[in-house]
């Protein structure tokens, strides 16, 4: 698979088959997360490897969003560690391309993987970090369900040209939101 079908291709997955994925695929997986570009070469991140499923169905109970884990062969988290950040914010950077690498890395190689978001959500982070006894500088950023895929979402074309600008900003510079934020209950 070329990069762009990749790219556009992936979708995320949610269903998975019981078939376990193989140590070797996984270490690809984690190869492709760490080729991920890093600003001024830091690579601040590390990798939790999940398969033990009394662990990956403990995270629905911190993370409202997380019901797929409870088939996935397993889950990737991606960490930040400050530590190794020589400037502040930008792991969650680096983090968040390393994700996207495996993501599409899992795509090309017959995987179906979601993104669970754990950054910036306090509960999830701390929830995250009791689960897997994790030290404080270590920063939860994304959590990656993975497993072989037991749907097949249709393709969307997202391309909108009118969020695109050439040389300057066009349009209103007032621009307000279109939808209303999420309130908190």
């Amino acid at each position: 698979m070329d990069t762009i079908e990749a790219i556009v291709t992936r979708r995320s997955i949610r269903k998975y088959t019981d078939n376990r994925v193989p140590a070797e695929v996984v270490e690809q997986l984690l190869r492709a997360g760490m080729a991920a570009p890093s600003a001024a070469n830091e690579q601040p991140w590390h990798f939790v490897v999940i398969t033990e499923r009394k662990t990956l169905i403990q995270v629905p109970s911190f993370h409202p969003h997380s019901h797929m884990l409870k088939e996935a062969a397993l889950a990737i988290l991606v960490c930040n560690d400050s530590g190794l950040e020589l400037t502040r914010g930008r792991g969650v950077l680096d983090c968040s391309a390393a994700t996207q690498n495996i993501l599409l890395a899992a795509h090309d190689l017959g995987l179906g993987a979601v993104w669970v978001g754990i950054y910036p959500v306090e509960e999830r982070m701390n929830g995250m970090r009791k689960l897997l006894n994790m030290p404080t500088r270590i920063v939860p950023i994304s959590l990656i369900s993975i497993g072989y895929p037991d749907e097949r979402p249709r393709m969307e074309d997202r391309f909108k040209p009118e969020r695109v600008h050439f040389e300057r900003w066009m349009g209103s510079p007032d621009i307000r939101p279109v939808r209303a934020a999420k309130s908190k209950k």
